[in-house]
C-alpha cells in the first residue's frame, strides 16, 4: 500500500497546486457570463447568443457610446477581427470605443468562426478551422457551419436591432484586420447598398494569391476557382460596378506578412487604378507593424473616416 498512498499523496500536492476542479468549472462559467463595463461615457457589452446559422453559441462584444442612452438610431460600425482571435481582443486592445464615443457610434466585435462544433481537425492548426472563418459560406460538407458570411450579414443585424432597439442596423459600416480587413472589404463589395462605408487594417487583398487564403479556400470551397473569386477583395473591386465608393485601407510598413506576401495591397491598388468608382486611400504606416500597438495608434482616423458617412 505504500506505493499507492505515496501516489495518492503526490495527486493531493498536485491538486493543491493545480486550479481545482470546482474553480475550473467557477472559470468557465465566468467566461460565458455577460458583462457590462463603463468605458469612457458608454458601455462595453459582452453577449451571448444562439445562431441558427452557425449552429453554436457566438459570443460578441458591443460597445454602446454614451450617446446610446438619450438618443434612438445609433449607428453600428462592425469591427471584424483576424486570425485565432476571438470577439475580446479587438474590443480589450484596440481603444477604438474611445473615438467612436466622441462620435456617437456604437462598435461590435464579432467572434471569428463557429466553436465548440468539435469537427474533427478543427483546432489543427492557426489558420484554418476555429478562429478561422474567413467570412465566408462554406461549401465543402465537413464545413458546413463556417458560415460567418451569413452571420455577419444577416444573423447578427437581426439579433442586434431586437437586442438593442437603440441601434441603427441599416446605417452601418465595416472595418477590420488582417482576415477581418478582408472580411470587411469582400462584404461591402457584395452588399454596397448595406454599408456606407469600409476600412481595412492591413488586410489580407487578394487570397486567391497567397499562402493563408489558398489553404482556407481550398479547404472551405474546394477546387472551385469562381467561388475563390467572389470572396476575394482584389477580385470584387475589378468587377464592381456600385456607386462612387472612397475605401480606405492601413498598412503597416514593417509588417512581416507584407513581406511575406500574405497581405498583397500593391494587387487591390493596381486592381482599382483604371476606376472611375472606386477612390482608394492607402496610407502606409513607416516602422508599423501588424499588431495591436499598430491598430491602436491609428484607430481614431478610421473613426473619424467611417463617422462622415454615418453622421454626415
Amino acid at each position: 500500500g505504500g506505493l499507492a498512498s505515496r501516489l495518492s499523496k503526490r495527486e493531493h500536492r498536485a491538486e493543491d497546486r493545480g486550479p481545482s476542479r470546482r474553480h475550473q468549472a467557477t472559470m468557465a462559467a465566468m467566461m460565458l457570463q455577460e458583462t457590462v463595463k463603463k468605458y469612457f461615457r458608454g458601455f462595453q457589452h459582452r453577449k451571448f447568443h444562439e445562431s441558427k446559422a452557425l449552429g453554436c453559441k457566438m459570443s460578441l462584444g458591443v460597445y454602446l457610446p454614451g450617446a446610446y442612452e438619450t438618443e434612438s438610431k445609433i449607428p453600428v460600425l462592425y469591427y471584424l477581427s483576424g486570425l485565432t482571435c476571438t470577439d475580446e481582443n479587438a474590443s480589450q486592445k484596440s481603444g477604438i470605443q474611445q473615438y467612436a464615443d466622441e462620435k456617437g457610434i456604437a462598435v461590435v466585435f464579432p467572434d471569428t468562426s463557429p466553436r465548440g462544433l468539435n469537427v474533427p481537425g478543427e483546432s489543427d492548426s492557426w489558420d484554418f478551422g476555429v478562429g478561422a472563418g474567413f467570412y465566408l459560406n462554406a461549401t465543402m460538407p465537413k464545413w458546413k457551419k463556417w458560415r460567418m458570411y451569413d452571420y455577419i450579414t444577416e444573423e447578427l443585424p437581426s439579433y442586434l436591432q431586437t437586442t438593442f432597439p437603440n441601434l441603427d442596423t441599416t446605417n452601418a459600416s465595416l472595418t477590420g484586420h488582417s482576415m477581418g480587413g478582408h472580411g470587411a472589404l469582400t462584404i461591402f463589395f457584395k452588399n454596397h447598398q448595406k454599408y456606407k462605408s469600409v476600412s481595412a487594417f492591413s488586410p489580407i487583398c487578394n487570397p486567391v494569391n497567397c499562402p493563408w487564403g489558398k489553404k482556407a479556400f481550398t479547404g472551405y470551397l474546394g477546387v472551385n476557382e469562381a467561388a475563390w473569386k467572389s470572396y476575394d477583395a482584389t477580385e470584387l473591386a475589378k468587377a464592381y460596378d456600385g456607386p462612387n465608393t472612397k475605401v480606405f485601407i492601413d498598412q503597416g510598413a514593417d509588417d512581416d506578412f507584407l513581406k511575406s506576401g500574405q497581405l498583397l495591397p500593391e494587387n487591390f491598388e493596381k486592381a482599382v487604378e483604371g476606376k472611375s468608382n472606386i477612390e482608394l486611400k492607402l496610407k502606409m504606416r513607416e516602422g508599423y507593424d501588424h499588431s495591436y500597438f499598430y491598430i491602436a495608434t491609428f484607430a481614431e482616423d478610421h473613426v473619424n473616416f467611417h463617422a462622415k458617412y454615418l453622421k454626415p
